[in-house]
């Protein structure tokens, strides 16, 4: 018997079992539900169960706050709530359709709870002091408020129509912090786009990222010859070769980054993700590593990521 062929999607499959936190392997079997052999499940498995099991394996990384901890983004340890765990728990309940109830409403409490004067959030609390974190994460004790941390939580909520009085001081800065970039990086520049992804105000948002994808542009944040990557500059504090491409900024067709990029250069971008999937199945990351721990565990949420932006820009998996 001819063996079948292995495809992108079977081998980032295989990679997920192998090395993935339960946690994602529940994310990848919503998203993918019998990709292949072996996948846990007949064709048809039934998608509310399946986003049930998110949310049962998210509940793990939940505390008593209303926040997210223990580690649920890997390069903040400890098992205290932190505002970008909480982002990314946000990111899961969003892609499973359960971003509402009851769970959200104690989330914007904690969210208030640790907002400062101008509503937002800080990219680190300084409830971390004391548990590990990685060395680029700097723990004061009275951090500013930061977009990186806000605009991603806000886009989301407000996505999901969630109303909640936390959202309006947090908005009003979000427009200010956006409005007023100027030099900025990669990451900061996709909190903002997560921001205005979301945001009520389309106009005022399509303005917003007009000029802020010009700026993309001028400064050289997006490699658009990924063949040429090694003569872009790498940001300030950014690990070398820690680039970012079109396909980064803009993870599915209707983000207000696509229209930063000509068709050829996104699919330009698209081709390269598809050749960074490694031998094992699953795709690197590209920033520095502090613990053995943490590739470990970043690796399978970078894999089901890349999955979803082909997938969502219309590549055969």
């Amino acid at each position: 018997m001819a063996r079948t062929r292995a495809t992108p999607l079977s081998r980032a499959e295989q990679f997920v079992w192998l090395t993935a936190r339960v946690l994602e392997q529940r994310v990848f079997a919503h998203h993918f539900p019998s990709g292949s052999p072996g996948s846990g499940g007949p064709a048809g498995t039934d998608r509310s169960r399946a986003a049930d099991a998110v949310e049962t394996a998210l509940d793990a990384y939940r505390n008593d706050d209303g926040g997210y901890g223990h580690a649920l983004e890997p390069d903040l340890r400890g098992p205290v709530s932190q505002p970008l765990h909480t982002a990314y728990a946000l990111r899961l309940l969003d892609g499973i359709g359960r971003c509402d109830g009851q769970r959200i409403e104690r989330v914007c409490r904690y969210l208030t709870g640790i907002s400062g004067e101008d509503g937002a959030l800080p990219a680190v609390h300084p409830s971390l002091r004391g548990y590990p974190a990685a060395p680029w994460i700097p723990v004061v004790d009275d951090p500013p408020s930061a977009l990186l941390a806000t605009g991603p939580v806000l886009g989301l909520l407000h996505r999901n129509q969630v109303w909640h009085a936390w959202l309006f001081r947090a908005t009003d800065f979000c427009w200010s912090a956006v409005e007023s970039l100027d030099k900025t990086h990669p990451y900061e520049v996709k909190a903002a786009v997560a921001f205005l992804d979301g945001a009520p105000d389309r106009d005022r948002a399509e303005a917003a990222a007009d000029r802020l994808g010009r700026l993309v542009r001028t400064q050289g944040l997006a490699v658009l010859e990924p063949d040429r990557a090694a003569e872009y500059p790498v940001p300030a504090g950014y690990a070398p070769g820690e680039h970012h491409y079109a396909h980064d900024f803009a993870p599915t067709p209707g983000s207000l980054a696509r229209r930063w990029f000509s068709d050829t250069e996104f699919e330009r971008s698209l081709d390269f993700l598809v050749t960074e999937q490694q031998e094992d199945g699953g795709w690197p990351i590209n920033w520095r590593t502090w613990a053995p721990g943490t590739a470990l565990e970043w690796r399978p949420m970078v894999t089901i990521d890349a999955l979803l932006t082909l997938r969502a820009h219309g590549r055969v998996l």
